[in-house]
């Protein structure tokens, strides 16, 4: 295998450059424009129980599809070392779906959720080749300061180009666009190439490790698909490994489903476009600091314990969300989420980056990602089948709770100690197998 320098600066700031670049979707697109402009012009005069269905849907069904490909894909360009040609086709996918949302007219909401869910394959299936690359450029050092900094310009990049759309939305004659219509159109144009432009400094200086048989795509195929049955069969050997990965499952699932839900929620309850949207922008800009304080703050107290802490938060952010009833209950729990988003997703991954087996990076990287995935087909169905049977937006994010309380027994039970132990015992396996 070819090694490459890991720490150096430009290496890994032009990778936490992509977290800037692909967060346009998350803030604009996902959390932010869709859901209002599903609810209010796509599918406009459907019951908000019914577009919640959809909505949660759309989720989940995107989700499926990258969780069945996530592992099959990992094992392929750990193999091939495809990773970085994998992320920019991905990339490049969730790019076109997503300006050609401007296209989608009114009353067309099944043309708009197929290109949402396109683009969520794009997105999530680029971050998980994104993530496996982490090991690749950041020591165990410096890997949980590298990921909160992707998660950081992520939130700023995101928020920035959100703050933009929204004054384009709020404002749209000084940006000599008709309405607010028109405005988020052109804002979906907007991520597009946001999301493209901001890809081309991973694309130039960040190396992946070549290994030193490294095949073509047609027989990495083969042989990935070959692996994917194997690392199943080694997760058996990983039962630490597969305690984090349940346990991210659980809590994960509830993250994912707050953030991608929470503007329909607050639709559902009255509240003005307005005063939703410039919430989610607050939510970016509180996340932002956010994301690297925790860091330090993992340090101090050790990761675990750390992801425990923001595990509980959102447990209380999920009750409290329940019984909210004005905006300024909106904006508060804007700010509690962005006080503990950014924390809980890099501290998971840089967590997990200890946890697994060398040279095994995208493949279960692509557990990983599938896994949270899957909780993210779980919990927007979840929501939305609660919230359509109860015809009560407030019982389906209370539902919510106990994937975060499953989420923190199983974590609390994780020991890196074990692990250690585990994965030696595991390659000493595979090396006794391989010289019989």
């Amino acid at each position: 295998m070819k090694k490459i320098n890991k720490d150096d600066p430009k290496s890994y700031v032009s990778w936490a450059l992509y977290d800037w670049a692909n967060s346009s979707f998350a803030t604009t697109v996902m959390a932010g424009f869709f859901p209002v402009f599903f609810s209010e012009y796509w599918a406009s005069g459907a019951k908000t129980s019914t577009t919640t269905f959809y909505l949660g849907l759309g989720n989940s069904i995107g989700s499926l599809i990258v969780a069945l490909l996530a592992p099959i894909l990992g094992a392929i360009a750990d193999h091939g070392s495809y990773k970085k040609k994998f992320l920019i086709t991905f990339a490049f996918l969730g790019c076109l779906m997503t300006a050609n949302l401007s296209l989608v007219q009114a009353g067309h909401w099944q043309f708009a959720i197929l290109l949402y869910i396109v683009g969520c394959i794009g997105f999530s299936g680029a971050n998980t080749f994104y993530d496996a690359l982490l090991p690749s450029i950041a020591s165990e050092k410096k890997v949980d300061f590298v990921s909160s900094l992707g998660y950081g310009l992520g939130y700023i990049g995101g928020g920035l180009l959100f703050l933009i759309n929204v004054l384009m939305f709020l404002k749209p004659e000084l940006f000599n666009l008709s309405s607010g219509e028109a405005a988020i159109k052109a804002s979906f144009i907007m991520v597009g190439i946001w999301w493209f432009v901001f890809t081309i400094p991973l694309i130039l200086f960040v190396k992946e490790e070549k290994l030193n048989n490294n095949d073509s795509i047609s027989n990495s195929v083969r042989i990935g698909l070959k692996e994917f049955k194997t690392t199943i069969k080694d997760l058996k050997h990983l039962p630490t490994l597969l305690t984090f990965l349940i346990a991210y499952w659980f809590y994960i699932d509830g993250v994912d489903t707050i953030v991608r839900m929470a503007v329909n929620f607050g639709t559902a309850l009255g509240f003005s476009s307005s005063s939703l949207i410039v919430a989610l922008l607050l939510t970016q800009f509180v996340a932002f600091p956010s994301a690297i304080i925790y860091s330090y703050f993992g340090k101090k107290i050790g990761v675990k314990k750390a992801l425990l802490v923001a595990i509980i938060a959102y447990a209380l952010i999920a009750c409290f969300g329940a019984f909210m009833s004005k905006e300024i209950h909106f904006y508060l729990l804007a700010c509690a989420i962005g006080l503990f988003q950014g924390g809980i997703q890099a501290l998971s991954r840089s967590f997990y980056t200890r946890l697994i087996p060398e040279n095994k990076n995208a493949e279960f990287f692509g557990f990983f990602n599938m896994l949270g995935k899957f909780a993210a087909i779980l919990g927007p169905l979840l929501l939305g089948l609660v919230t359509l049977i109860t015809d009560n937006n407030r019982f389906g994010i209370i539902s919510l709770v106990i994937l975060f309380i499953v989420g923190a027994i199983l974590l609390n039970k994780v020991d890196l100690t074990n692990n250690d132990k585990e994965i030696a015992n595991f390659l000493a396996a595979k090396e006794k197998q391989l010289n019989q």
